[in-house]
């Protein structure tokens, strides 16, 4: 390929036109992350002037979230779209590899950035409440917060193993200075010196491990990496060199640290309940939600991505080409594509695998192909259920002897990033096997993502109200809050209720749907001939540490609704009618009535994972 060429393909590819920007381009995809962008720029703009001191920083982060939001439009793309002829709606979302491949943008991403920078816009008008940053501080705390959630969204939509790197970096290197952002206070700095040494760790370790995959299989591409696995391994593991599949596990081993790292899963937890504890409270309702749900849409990526073939998509410009047909084409010609620079393998194709394909009605060179990467799949499913039991096993464990309630909801955010892992095990597990079901499992996630986002934004809330009221954040000093603020004490308790599960709340369809998702793999998985026994061990250690969480979470509520107050403590100056407390309702307003009519939501999240497995 030729330089003209070359550049060509590049501007297509980012515009889908040779002359116009289209809906379907990847520029167009890539917008609600471009306005982030200018948002960050207008901050950083504003304060290099004297005018910046009397601009509130707010209002510009606000008005950048909501744009962002409003460009990401999921309620036309997870809804009316997608039930119509998608050929007619060029800007309707199936499956699209933008910017040559190093991201992917399909209903998913839609949904999971969505929930990012609908959480952006709740957690602005938090920190407005709570004090927390004051006007001097807001610019740099606004800029690390949406420059962290631009990583994040990154993170949702990374198709390239480089690109995966760069996106868990540009989250936490952000994140790490908000840890910190408290200046003078002592466990701030050693919460900030703490994360960032783990953190810069477990990203070297991850590194090590994507050159190890990336130099074996000669690609960083995943779907490409999935294809190249599938040839390898279509005439079994026997046919593979010994030395090649232990590099393969090593290095998936090491890139499931860095993954481990960003969900604090055990063991890689330790910076988790340290950094809750020195950073403000606000600083870990964004590390507990946003990062998680991240965090998770970045494991089903990397998961799946290498586990399954990825379903037939759409080129940048090329539905737009079809209904304008008076448009160019959205492709340059080039005599030889395996030189060109951004060469993306096609699938194999197997005689073995097409005599397979003949009595199916799968398209025939993808079921050979996902028949040989079911090796993949199930040592992908067995590692994930095996940080999934531990890490939610010693996140409520570790909950019980906890006196600071912030430390109590780190190790609440570690059991629950152990519960979401649990339905992406199925997911991986029924891939290949029963795909409506995997996308079932995936919807199930999706919904506890979003059921999440309200019950711990809403905690931590809780959390920041009560310490600039009370000047503490230690269990025993809630005594008796009842008394002085009860309509508070009611929505710390309902969420505290949903976090468990419990029915009617919101916390339990989320568990319900995961939950669900165990019981189909391991029917599908046995009905196979494979072994599911550990998807049924998920199930058991789901429900048991359910059961657990029950006693540390209604110990607030009893310190807080039946516990004497202390003598000692001085006067509240908090008041449940106020902006604060109008604020704790709205956000739990989700979930306690999120029970009467979640059709919609549940809707959104099957759309959500409607183009993740063909």
């Amino acid at each position: 390929m030729n330089l003209h060429d070359l550049v060509s393909q590049l501007i297509i590819d980012s515009t889908g036109s040779a002359s116009l920007i289209t809906p379907d381009s990847s520029l167009r995809a890539f917008l609600p992350e471009l306005v982030i962008c200018a948002t960050v720029l207008a901050m950083l703009f504003v304060r290099l002037f004297r005018v910046g001191r009397y601009v509130d920083m707010f209002w510009i982060a606000l008005a950048g979230s909501i744009a962002a939001l409003y460009f990401a439009a999921p309620w036309d793309h997870l809804g009316a779209v997608l039930t119509a002829d998608q050929a007619a709606h060029p800007a309707a979302v199936t499956r699209m590899e933008i910017f040559t491949g190093m991201l992917v943008y399909d209903t998913f991403s839609v949904y999971v950035r969505s929930a990012l920078f609908l959480f952006a816009i709740l957690f602005v008008i938090f920190t407005r409440l709570s004090g927390i940053p004051d006007h001097e501080d807001s610019p740099d705390i606004y800029t690390l917060v949406l420059g962290a959630t631009l990583g994040m969204c990154l993170m949702v939509t990374a198709n390239h193993l480089l690109m995966v790197f760069m996106a868990v970096e540009m989250a936490s290197v952000p994140s790490y200075v908000l840890a910190g952002i408290l200046k003078g206070r002592r466990q701030a700095s050693e919460a900030a010196l703490k994360y960032s040494v783990y953190g810069a760790g477990a990203a070297g370790v991850m590194l090590y491990g994507i050159s190890l995959v990336a130099g074996i299989l000669n690609t960083a591409h995943i779907p490409t990496i999935a294809l190249t696995l599938a040839e390898k391994f279509s005439g079994g593991l026997s046919a593979v060199p010994s030395g090649e599949l232990m590099v393969l596990a090593l290095g998936a081993l090491l890139i499931s640290v860095g993954l481990a790292f960003k969900l604090s899963a055990v063991p890689f937890h330790f910076w988790c309940p340290d950094v809750f504890e020195g950073a403000t409270a606000e600083v870990n309702a964004f590390l507990s939600v946003a990062s998680k749900a991240a965090a998770l849409a970045l494991l089903v990526r990397v998961a799946l991505g290498m586990g399954v073939i990825a379903p037939t998509g759409f080129a940048p410009g090329e539905r737009w080409a079809k209904t304008h047909q008076n448009a160019p084409a959205t492709t340059p010609t080039s005599t030889d594509k395996t030189t060109d620079l951004f060469y993306i393998a096609q699938e194999p194709v197997t005689a073995a695998g097409a005599a397979a394909a003949a009595d199916s009605t799968a398209e025939p060179a993808k079921l050979p192909a996902m028949q040989s990467l079911a090796p993949v799949r199930s040592f992908t499913a067995k590692l994930i259920a095996f940080f999934a039991i531990i890490t939610c096993t010693f996140g409520n464990l570790a909950a019980y002897g906890q006196t600071n309630i912030k430390r109590l909801l780190a190790y609440s955010t570690i059991a629950h990033a152990g519960y979401m892992m649990m339905p992406v095990a199925a997911v991986v597990a029924m891939a290949g096997i029963d795909n409506a079901g995997a996308a079932r499992g995936i919807a199930g996630l999706a919904i506890y993502i979003a059921v999440y986002l309200f019950m711990n934004l809403g905690a931590f809330a809780v959390v920041a109200f009560l310490r600039n009221a009370m000047r503490s954040e230690e269990i025993a000093d809630y005594a008796g809050l009842v008394r002085r603020c009860p309509l508070t004490v009611v929505c710390f308790s309902l969420i505290l209720f949903g976090l468990i599960g419990l029915p009617p709340l919101s916390g339990f369809i989320g568990k319900f749907a995961i939950f669900a998702s165990l019981v189909d793999g391991w029917r599908a998985v046995e009905a196979a001939g494979q072994p599911g026994f550990y998807l049924l061990l998920l199930l058991i250690v789901g429900g048991i540490n359910t059961a657990i969480s029950l006693f540390y979470y209604l110990r607030v509520v009893k310190v807080m609704t039946i516990d004497d107050e202390p003598a000692d403590r001085p006067p509240l100056v908090y008041s449940d009618v106020s902006l604060a407390g109008a604020y704790l309702w709205l956000i739990t307003l989700p979930t306690a009535g999120l029970i009467v009519a979640w059709d919609w939501l549940s809707e959104m999240a099957d759309a959500a994972a409607r183009n993740l497995i063909g």
